[in-house]
């Protein structure tokens, strides 16, 4: 069978930009951005993003470029032969199935959430009764279970179509509206009263305030967030690569998503702190913030049934982009594996994917007590463990080592693929930044993820 290709670039950008933006960009980066010293912080940011995510994502790109081929059988093409790079293939595959085992939840917690706003389930509710609504949706699995169901099925059906009738059209729609629906929020953010108090905290450089947090600390807490908010090393990206032509050097388009990414995380910080500094309530990080915090909020702002209804659908816009990429890459590698259609293999993924969810979900009320960490964590924090402590920077240090040593496809193989095409270009000079310092950067950011949650030693 021919392989599928992409409709436009402006598809290709969003798709990719889709399933790297995430949850994490509103409820992570405006408050450590705040936490770490506002605009200071987001210069490191930026630095790390350019040093640390791009050449990464760059690899994706171009692995599956080259190969026209899934992720789990992208190996297969370019590597020599008797080596196993293609292992890699197979736990990139699995590190998919491992996010969508809790994001498909999450997802369907701003499903809820959506719901419960715009049908008016939040107004004149205490503060306790917003806490009480959030207990309560965790405590009743029917409840989850129903989201996480619509979530999947919606999914899945959308993939199943087809790439560029089904995933790319609603992935480029639902793209421009969350774009728009937040520049939208910002504004009405930052004309609130004591509005411009909390983007003074946001964005103004304040060295004081990262002095005292720790530069050491501000440095790793940038670099982590950098490199993980692209969701790099499972493939992910490599997916996209795989759908487009040769037209665009590969360096500029990872610019663009990168770009795209930053922007929803930055405006992100706009729409909250301006809104909690006007209100007078700490914005704090997590699920917290996301269904605690923003609905008191909401319930004593002017139009907040409106403005709480726009920040939901816009949070399940930015949860469903990258459950429809991690999708569309569990379903082509589905068809990769086995030759059998697209429609075929979405509907066994869709089995497969609703039975993996159900621990999450059941992890809050049923299997509550099964702590993996300890007193009060869930099976959500061991999943999500997983992926992005152990599957996200091993599998990037493996694209890495893949492109740019002479035992995987080699640095010259990588470069020529990365740039054909008009467009910002990998430079010679790069590659012993690439071959020597980046992989042990990636590495340090692994063991720095590790005693973050053992605490097996004091770096700062």
């Amino acid at each position: 069978m021919e392989r599928e290709k992409l409709g436009s670039r402006l598809g290709f950008i969003l798709l990719s930009a889709g399933c790297a933006i995430g949850i994490g960009n509103v409820w992570k980066f405006p408050y450590i951005t705040g936490q770490y010293g506002g605009g200071a912080f987001v210069v490191f940011y930026i630095f790390f993003l350019v040093i640390l995510g791009l050449p990464v994502m760059t690899m994706e790109f171009s692995v599956g470029r080259a190969s026209q081929k899934s992720p789990v059988r992208a190996y297969y093409v370019l590597e020599k032969k008797g080596s196993k790079w293609h292992l890699h293939g197979y736990v990139a595959l699995i590190g998919n199935y491992f996010l969508m085992m809790f994001y498909t939840t999450v997802a369907g917690w701003m499903l809820h959430y959506f719901y419960m706003t715009a049908t008016g389930k939040f107004e004149n509710a205490s503060t306790e009764k917003v806490e009480s609504l959030f207990n309560e949706m965790l405590a009743r699995p029917s409840v989850m279970l129903f989201w996480m169901v619509i979530v999947v099925a919606a999914g899945i059906l959308i993939c199943s179509v087809g790439l560029q009738k089904g995933l790319e059209r609603v992935t480029k729609g639902m793209m421009i509206l969350l774009l728009l629906i937040m520049v939208v929020l910002a504004i009405n953010s930052l004309l609130l009263k004591g509005g411009a108090e909390g983007l003074s905290f946001y964005l103004k450089p304040d060295l004081d305030r990262m002095k005292e947090i720790g530069i050491g600390t501000t440095i790793v807490a940038a670099m982590n967030q950098s490199f993980f908010t692209l969701s790099l090393g499972i493939g992910a990206m490599a997916i996209f690569g795989s759908y487009i032509g040769k037209d665009r050097a590969l360096f500029g388009e990872a610019v663009n998503v990168a770009v795209l990414d930053t922007f929803v995380a930055i405006v992100s910080g706009l729409i909250i702190f301006p809104a909690c500094f006007s209100f007078g309530v700490d914005a704090g990080s997590g699920p917290s913030l996301i269904f605690l915090t923003l609905p008191n909020i909401f319930n004593h702002m002017p139009l907040g049934r409106l403005w709480g209804s726009l920040f939901f659908i816009f949070m399940s816009f930015a949860a469903f982009s990258t459950v429809l990429a991690v999708f569309e890459n569990i379903i082509s590698c589905g068809m990769d594996m086995t030759g059998c259609s697209r429609k075929k293999s979405s509907i066994i993924n869709f089995f497969i994917l609703l039975v993996a969810s159900v621990p999450c979900v059941l992890g809050y009320n049923v299997l509550s007590p099964f702590a993996p960490f300890g007193k009060g964590s869930t099976i959500m924090d061991l999943e999500d463990f997983i992926v992005s402590n152990i599957l996200l920077p091993i599998g990037s240090l493996v694209y890495l080592l893949f492109c740019v040593t002479r035992y995987g496809w080699g640095f010259d193989r990588f470069m020529e693929e990365a740039n054909t095409g008009k467009g910002l270009k990998i430079k010679r000079w790069m590659k012993p930044y690439f071959t020597w310092i980046l992989p042990v950067i990636i590495l340090a950011l692994f063991l720095f993820g590790l005693n973050d949650k053992f605490h097996w030693f004091k770096i700062f």
